[in-house]
């Protein structure tokens, strides 16, 4: 689309930034009393907070507990504009942006798209699989997996009922074993008391992960503790395991084994979302933008990137950041802080990441978590464990409106041992079709 879109020219130097996950709209906020236009465009009006994605996957929080407004996040702050686009491309020598709704003039660009799924090239599993990197897929996951049940009631085939009652998780970081914890939850609390017909000893949950370990960069207590906690729900784990294939209803092993299941949940990796018009130079491999210790893409002077799509390098961290919310929450800040600087004619300091450390949770009352404080590092697991991640997620909502809804959603869930968002709206990921239902129960 040609022509510049429609944003009042304030005068003042111009920061678009591009992404609002937790580096971009940290980096909104940051630049609240700047002499500075800032133009935060995303292709969502709404900021999400990833990490309780698995939450509405799994029927525990409402869509609307963990998404907020862009508009309603910074209504007070004069100096932002939002924009409802998808950018499609940079030219860094005109300084503008590409998007679905025209062009945006900048004097500062911040990419801040974040990271997407990576099925590392296999188009089958892309197609068959569902991920868990939006609000959409988590939707989708509960849609899924209440269809399921729903379908398995009218299936007579012993074969086909099993494999509506099946899951399979492929990867065993964080998302992955807080998926299976809470699907381990439904099967015992929840399911049972909708589905009474069916037999929820037949339900098994698998999580396939490449490595040794469950949970891998976090300590050995909190690998050891995710595995055990895990197996007493009756989550069967496979540790140094890779899916080979998956055609919608047959997952193959690099072991030869074969598990039959309809839905298979991807949480094994993440790719950049880079944007097209920067040099290929400057874009490394998981499709990351290399920058300096300003975040400067590599090669650019006024061209920056934060968060999952960046990169950088330093003796302490070789592979850059973890692609994480802290990096990008603390780079989002900095980076405001180093805009001023250098609109004031100061010189701009390098970034320094200060880690917090790392939480997972498996279900009720069961969590690890290894927290840094005062320069010591502390391993925390079960009931303490569980309170801490609870508390640090509740505050770290970025509205009071979210925090009090996933406070006492939290609260009923936990009494009352229910979840009773277990409605499907939207769509299901590919629901029975007649042919496999030739063996329908009798009715």
């Amino acid at each position: 689309m040609e022509g510049l879109t429609k944003i009042d020219d304030l005068g003042k130097p111009r920061v678009v930034i591009v992404g609002g996950g937790f580096g971009g709209l940290e980096l909104a906020k940051a630049l609240a009393d700047a002499p500075v236009q800032v133009v935060l465009i995303d292709k969502q009006n709404y900021h999400a907070f990833q990490p309780l994605l698995y939450q509405v996957a799994t029927a525990g929080l409402d869509e609307g507990d963990i998404v907020s407004p862009f508009r309603k996040i910074l209504n007070h702050q004069e100096n932002f504009y939002f924009r409802l686009a998808e950018v499609t491309s940079v030219d860094p020598e005109a300084q503008v942006v590409e998007t679905s709704i025209g062009l945006v003039r900048y004097d500062f660009l911040v990419l801040a798209t974040g990271a997407t799924t990576n099925y590392f090239g296999d188009a089958e599993m892309a197609k068959n699989a569902i991920a868990i990197k939006s609000v959409e897929d988590a939707i989708e996951l509960r849609n899924t997996v209440l269809s399921n049940f729903e379908q398995a009631l009218q299936l007579g085939d012993y074969e086909q009922l099993n494999s509506m009652l099946d899951f399979v998780i492929v990867g065993g970081g964080p998302t992955g074993v807080e998926i299976a914890g809470a699907l381990s939850e439904l099967r015992t609390h929840v399911f049972p008391k909708d589905y009474r017909e069916i037999d929820f000893k037949e339900m098994d949950i698998h999580v396939v992960q490449s490595g040794p370990v469950l949970l891998k960069g976090m300590s050995a207590n909190s690998s050891a503790k995710s595995l055990e906690y895990l197996k007493k729900l009756g989550v069967q784990v496979w540790l140094d395991t890779r899916v080979k294939s998956y055609d919608g209803y047959t997952v193959t092993l690099n072991n030869g084994q074969q598990l039959i299941a309809r839905t298979l949940i991807w949480a094994a990796g993440v790719t950049g979302a880079p944007i097209a018009g920067l040099n290929a130079d400057c874009l490394l491999a998981g499709n990351r933008y290399l920058v300096d210790g300003y975040s400067r893409v590599h090669g650019y002077e006024n061209v920056f990137a934060i968060g999952d799509i960046a990169i950088m390098k330093t003796d302490a961290t070789p592979d850059g950041h973890p692609m994480v919310a802290q990096p990008a929450l603390q780079q989002g800040d900095w980076l405001g802080r180093n805009l001023k600087r250098q609109l004031n004619g100061q010189l701009m300091e390098n970034f320094e990441y200060h880690d917090k450390g790392t939480m997972a949770t498996i279900g009720r009352n069961h969590a690890v978590a290894d927290i840094k404080l005062f320069g010591r590092e502390f391993h925390l697991d079960g009931f303490i464990a569980w309170l801490a991640w609870s508390f640090v997620h509740v505050i770290s909502l970025v509205s009071f409106r979210n925090r009090v809804a996933v406070f006492f959603s939290w609260a009923w869930n936990y009494f009352t041992q229910d979840k009773g968002l277990r409605y499907i709206i939207g769509k299901t990921k590919a629901p029975l079709v007649e042919k496999d239902m030739e063996e329908k129960a009798i009715v």
